[in-house]
């Protein structure tokens, strides 16, 4: 059977990838019910583990670990990265050829699961580990497990103390008009009170709509609720920064760059906990010197987005109880700690709360001292074809003329026809 990209995209958001993937797939149907030895050859799909370090990390002790559990299993690794993620799963799937094991995204459970695409998780697994009930949240669908988490990724401000402390300002703003305030105050010479933008605009402006009190969707999915004022309100708020020359949509940094906040020319940035890890390895002095400091964005309520990456399994995996142990192996403890120390990420698991890596990055304990706010992205099997028209559409509110109502009108137009195409 011959399909493209295009079309098992739009496949998936008529609700027909289940014939498409019953058509080109092979093996059980079952959610690979795992009976029997794990043995054999196994795929894993994976965004994260990057870099040289990242593969050490993951094919020596990880998987060297796992290879001496189960030495009937051989596992390949398929590197990828999360802009080219969906792509890769979605080629996967019209080709019939879908990694055993994938790694994916917060957000993504819902719209793989209900194509069945994926497979059913026992729930005893859920209580396998000591992981936090918030973070288990983004692996289910329907009420069912499907995913375990791996690492998490919060977004916070992150600030320079020795610019408050400069200008006067001796505590972090508890609410929009006091950060609009105090990133005017701080905005000179050529450096921008706040840099909102640094991280991606899906997520930032999420973020904002939740410190809010908006919503993305409904519960069960297949209502939009970001078109209220609380969304209109978000958005807006980045163009009355923008407006204030308080912040600049075009000194934005890359990931791995060295951040606004490292170089001085921001003196707030919203970024994740891995800006800690960044920082000590470009700019030490930074941390020896105590010059970061980190809060939970807040307006009617504190919020914090959860990110992170999940580990599933295929329903299609020709060797269940192979594919079963290895998302089981990657979401213990020692696996989920080296992942998240290798990317200063946030682990799920309350037995690691105390360790010496969560004690020594300052933004990691605040975001987990901080869960209780936490809010993830998603929520609507219609998911992976509405998460790319956000940045798109909300963009030209931010460095054109469009108003911020009919840039989220649009938005909620968009949405509102994903979610009807299910």
């Amino acid at each position: 059977m011959e399909l493209n990209r295009r079309s098992v995209l739009a496949a998936i958001g008529a609700g027909t990838a289940t014939a498409a993937l019953a058509g080109c797939g092979g093996g059980s149907t079952a959610a690979g019910s795992a009976d029997g030895p794990a043995e054999g050859e196994i795929t894993l799909l994976t965004p994260i583990y990057e870099g040289a370090k990242g593969k050490v990390l993951l094919e020596q002790e990880i998987l060297g670990g796992f290879r001496k559990k189960y030495p009937d299993v051989k596992v390949n690794v398929d590197y990828t990265t999360y802009a080219q993620l969906n792509e890769k799963i979605t080629t996967g799937l019209a080709g019939g050829l879908l990694p055993d094991v994938l790694m994916m995204g917060v957000g993504w459970i819902p719209p793989f699961a209900s194509k069945k695409a994926i497979a059913e998780l026992p729930e005893a697994l859920a209580t396998a580990h000591d992981y936090e009930k918030r973070v288990l949240e983004p692996s289910r669908y329907d009420g069912k497990l499907y995913a375990l988490p791996v690492v998490l990724d919060t977004r916070i401000v992150v600030y320079r103390k020795d610019h408050f402390a400069e200008a006067g300002i001796k505590k972090t703003p508890a609410n929009w008009a006091e950060l609009r305030a105090v990133a005017k105050q701080l905005t000179k010479d050529g450096r921008v009170g706040f840099d909102p933008f640094s991280i991606d605009l899906r997520q930032c402006w999420e973020t904002f709509l939740f410190a809010n009190g908006g919503q993305l969707f409904s519960a069960d999915g297949k209502k939009v609720l970001f078109t209220d004022a609380r969304g209109v309100e978000a958005l807006q708020f980045f163009k009355d920064l923008v407006k204030d020359g308080s912040a600049d949509y075009a000194k934005k940094t890359d990931a791995g760059a060295p951040s606004n906040v490292q170089t001085g020319r921001a003196s707030m940035m919203m970024s994740t906990s891995a800006l800690w890890v960044q920082a000590k390895e470009q700019n030490p002095e930074l941390i020896e010197g105590d010059k970061l400091g980190s809060f939970v964005l807040a307006n009617r309520r504190p919020a914090m987005l959860q990110g992170g990456t999940l580990v599933t399994q295929s329903a299609r995996s020709k060797h269940p109880a192979a594919a079963r142990a290895l998302v089981e192996y990657l979401a213990t403890p020692d696996s989920i700690l080296g992942a998240a120390k290798q990317r200063g990420s946030v682990p799920g698991l309350r037995d690691l709360n105390e360790s010496g890596y969560v004690k020594e990055n300052e933004f990691v304990d605040l975001s987990l001292q901080n869960l209780e706010h936490a809010v993830s992205e998603g929520g609507t099997a219609a998911w992976m074809e509405i998460r790319e028209k956000i940045k798109p559409t909300l963009e030209p509110a931010i460095v054109g003329g469009q108003s911020a109502k009919d840039a989220i009108a649009e938005l909620g137009r968009l949405a509102e026809a994903a979610i009807g195409r299910m």
